[in-house]
């Protein structure tokens, strides 16, 4: 099996036994940087990095970085840059489009979701108030994941998605498992082409030599299938974005925001809290220290607890949980006696006490209890994290080993369609490694505190 993982930065690719998810090889290429891309770019990505694995492949799926808008024209020709979901430039128009569904509940209520800038409708809003002669001439929207999915196809037949990733787009009812084609034309301001829906499980696609295509997801949905997550799980990912998801077998419809309540690749539902602000917040805190990300660990482990007064809220780049697009980050609490490991310390805090919060809006929308946390993503490397997570989080944190979950999770979607069975393949759970800690609810309550006082910032704001 080959299961794809076309993210924000590059595209990963494993080849997988079928039998029991064993990884045989693996290969990765860069993706260009940037909120807004052109989308051709993924598909040489594909070719450098699948391309040479599809002739050992019976099966092949691909998932993909969530929401980012596709606008193709009647020749299948991209017409825009592809704007991600890290890209905040329709925050104005995701306000615009709660208030014309009728506020947020109703939003919820619509779509499962109260839409914020990431959601695919409100790009292709900014797209119509800012460039309407390119608007014009969208005559299809895919997103990431289907765009190269098609490519596998070499553009033969009907593009096609799953209900997982069409949940994210702001005109898919994830209840109803339909799409919702009066929101995105009110979205776009005229009707356009969306992609048919594959039911999980089944094959999307095959090609002239038999190649079976399965529909493929979104990342956070193909993450969930790789780590065979189950109800009362939470995974937290630590990556460009930072998540944290639990499978529910009811629809969320969160009126308060915090909760995006999308459709899993499974049939059930994967209900999901993002930050934009993640590992870039220890990014951030190694370049200002001249630091490399090992010594930033070093530091923060040598630092006191609640780093001597010193928080942090990393809302650097805007954030979107809270929905706080146009936010900076804040520094509270600097003296003359902060030391490096003082500000190496309170960075990390800051990213746990993030996540920290989002698990808590995951508890209060589905009301149910945590029973195990599992952290994955590039930032679970990192040996303050793992360490301190436990006392953030107040419960003991399982890291699973090291691996591809988004690709993983890919392929097996893909043995599933090729088998032709009513569940995914029982693969075995990956072997993980639990931490705990002593809790530390004074860092949470400082943060709290200084999130709380903190309204969204303009260049010219100031906390008061």
């Amino acid at each position: 099996m080959l299961g794809v993982d076309s993210s924000t930065q590059s595209t990963k690719a494993l080849l997988v036994d079928a039998a029991d998810g064993t990884v045989i090889t693996s290969a990765t290429t860069a993706h260009p940087a940037g909120t807004s891309v052109d989308p051709r770019a993924w598909l040489d990505a594909f070719d450098a990095t699948g391309g040479p694995l599809l002739d050992q492949s019976r099966a092949v799926a691909v998932g993909g970085q969530q929401h980012g808008m596709v606008a193709l024209d009647a020749q299948g020709e991209p017409v825009y840059d592809a704007l991600l979901w890290n890209d905040n430039r329709s925050a104005q128009e995701a306000r615009d489009l709660i208030d014309e569904i009728g506020g947020p509940q109703a939003c919820a209520t619509a779509i499962g979701s109260v839409l914020v800038a990431s959601f695919t409708s409100t790009k292709l809003r900014w797209l119509r108030n800012h460039e309407p002669a390119v608007a014009e001439r969208v005559h299809r929207v895919l997103l990431p994941h289907d765009y190269v999915s098609w490519h596998l196809t070499s553009g033969a037949g009907e593009p096609f998605t799953d209900r997982g990733d069409a949940s994210g787009t702001g005109y898919f009812d994830a209840s109803t498992h339909s799409w919702r084609h009066d929101l995105a034309a009110a979205a776009l301001g005229h009707p356009f082409e969306v992609p048919r829906i594959v039911g999980p499980g089944q094959v999307a696609a095959t090609t002239t030599n038999d190649l079976v295509i399965a529909s493929g997801t979104g990342d956070n949905m193909a993450a969930a299938l790789g780590l065979g997550l189950v109800p009362g799980d939470v995974v937290v990912s630590i990556g460009t974005s930072g998540v944290a998801s639990a499978i529910s077998t009811v629809p969320i419809a969160d009126g308060t925001g915090a909760v995006t309540g999308f459709a899993d690749a499974t049939g059930n539902y994967l209900p999901l809290v993002a930050t934009i602000n993640s590992a870039r917040i220890l990014d951030l805190q190694a370049r200002l220290l001249g630091v490399d990300y090992a010594e930033l660990s070093r530091l923060a482990l040598a630092g006191a607890p609640g780093a001597n007064g010193l928080t942090l809220l990393p809302y650097y780049d805007g954030e979107r949980t809270p929905n706080r697009p146009d936010a900076v980050g804040t520094w509270h609490g600097l003296t003359t006696s902060t030391t490096r490991e003082d500000l190496a310390r309170a960075a990390v805090e800051a990213l746990l006490c993030s996540l920290a919060d989002a698990i808590d809006h995951l508890k209060a929308a589905m009301h149910a209890p945590v029973n195990r946390v599992l952290l994955i993503g590039g930032g679970a490397k990192n040996p303050a994290i793992r360490a301190l997570a436990p006392a953030i989080f107040g419960v003991s944190v399982d890291v699973p080993e090291d691996g591809e979950y988004v690709a993983l999770g890919a392929a097996r979607q893909a043995a599933w369609a090729l088998s032709g069975a009513t569940a995914p393949p029982a693969w075995k759970p990956p072997a993980a490694v639990t931490y705990d800690a002593e809790s530390t609810p004074h860092v949470r309550e400082a943060y709290a505190l200084l999130r709380d006082r903190t309204a969204v910032w303009s260049s010219t704001e100031r906390l008061t």
